[in-house]
């Protein structure tokens, strides 16, 4: 690759290159007056060969082939040094911006801006958003309403935290993301099951919190210097919780087109002081919380980094934008133009039923005929791919309409029609 001239050279760090992460990578390519440089743990060959043409320089960084180097992630020396690295490769005086998208990152990328002195979220904020024990121990400090919890480092402090919560709880590790590795137990029956599965120790923390009773839904953000200038939310049906105690259910997620509505003036007002107790700086943020059954909220948790499960189509769509575009420029050059909300948006997530391959699709037909003209895009299951166990499933429909009860209509319908059956 021949380096190129260029006003800011830019390196974005993506461990593996999801679907997520291409479209991250294809945004930032065309931002004006950029070198984009990229950091993997996948090795040069695994690289998109249609989006070489928007890369100055590219480095493989960690043991590809070690289980270890893949579970422990990406050490922040590892990230500086292939930094240096690539900053040689392409003559940069300096390094404008250093980023990545993916949760289990953003402590090591915050740590290697320090060590080479670029702007960006610092170590004390990122260990904020991302230690969740941290995390609610600042936000109760501030008297942010969230739901009550207690860690554990031995099997006698989960039974204390389990009677002075009471049932159901949530098990998770403090520094989880997208629900992995989070459990529900419904009562001491259902604790003692599950213990095998939780590692407890001096250097193994486990959260336990109550299990809010309600409806799940997420609060995006994006602010500038610590200034928050939009936001968006969605709403979760059903949890996605459920959604992993329960392979079978096809779930969705909804984006409102009242997104300023009074009723979200509470979760608004809680969403500003947590993002300001945290330190959010310039960045997008991604924030779970309940609306619990007697109207109330609590705040579950909040990530310093975009969204996955398609929530970034899902706000580009509703809002008639390329979003991830949008967040390419906000943390290259800060810069970000709030958009009007236009349409309410939602997802349908199709997940197989059964076990093995997906062996038949079914529905598909119907659903184009009778809601067909409202789906604005697609990733259908394949006939003999292997059953993605995941929350997010084999294949997705996204939906569009002016009004908000339209749009839940019809991903009710589309996950009511259409069946994945695998073996």
């Amino acid at each position: 690759m021949t380096a190129l001239l260029a006003m800011h050279f830019v390196i974005f760090v993506a461990p593996f290159f999801t679907d997520h992460a291409i479209r991250f990578i294809e945004a930032i390519s065309r931002l004006p007056d950029v070198q984009l440089g990229v950091l993997s743990l996948e090795p040069f060959e695994m690289f998109p060969r249609h989006l070489l043409g928007g890369i100055a320089a590219y480095k493989t960084i960690g043991d590809i082939a070690s289980p270890d180097a893949i579970d422990r992630g990406i050490a922040a020396t590892e990230i500086e040094q292939g930094a240096r690295d690539l900053q040689k490769y392409v003559n940069a005086t300096s390094i404008h911006r250093l980023f990545g998208a993916v949760e289990h990152i953003q402590v090591p990328l915050a740590q290697a801006r320090e060590k080479l002195d670029i702007p960006g979220m610092r170590t004390e904020a990122a260990l904020n958003f991302r230690d969740k024990h941290r995390m609610k121990s600042l936000l109760d400090r501030s008297g942010v309403p969230c739901a009550r919890h207690r860690t554990a480092r031995s099997m006698e402090e989960i039974w204390k935290a389990a009677e002075e919560l009471g049932f159901p709880l949530v098990v998770k590790p403090p520094a989880g993301a997208g629900a992995a590795s989070t459990f529900r137990v419904n009562d001491a029956v259902d604790l003692q099951r599950r213990l095998p599965d939780v590692t407890v120790g001096p250097d193994d923390l486990v959260m336990i919190e109550e299990m809010v009773m309600g409806n799940e839904h997420s609060f995006e953000t994006i602010s500038i210097e610590g200034k928050h200038v939009w936001h968006s939310l969605t709403h979760y049906y059903p949890t996605p919780l459920e959604v992993l105690r329960n392979p079978w259910i096809q779930w969705s997620v909804v984006l409102p087109r009242e997104v300023d509505d009074a009723r979200y003036d509470d979760i608004r007002a809680a969403a500003r002081q947590t993002l300001d107790v945290l330190g959010m700086g310039t960045g997008l943020s991604h924030m779970e919380w309940f609306r619990r059954h007697d109207g109330s909220i609590a705040v579950s948790e909040v990530g310093a980094r975009p969204p996955g499960a398609q929530f970034t189509s899902l706000v580009g769509i509703a809002h008639e934008i390329d979003f991830c575009y949008a967040w390419a420029r906000l943390m290259v050059f800060g810069d970000f133009d709030p958009p009007k909300r236009r349409f309410a948006a939602g997802i349908a997530y199709l997940r197989g039923q059964g076990a093995g391959p997906i062996r038949v699709v079914t529905g598909l037909d119907k659903v184009e005929a009778e809601v067909g003209h409202l789906v604005v895009g697609s990733k259908l299951p394949v006939v003999g791919h292997l059953r993605n166990t995941g929350y997010e499933g084999d294949g997705y429909m996204i939906v569009r309409h002016e009004r908000t009860d339209v749009v839940e209509r019809v991903l009710q319908h589309i996950i009511s029609t259409v069946h994945v059956e695998c073996g």
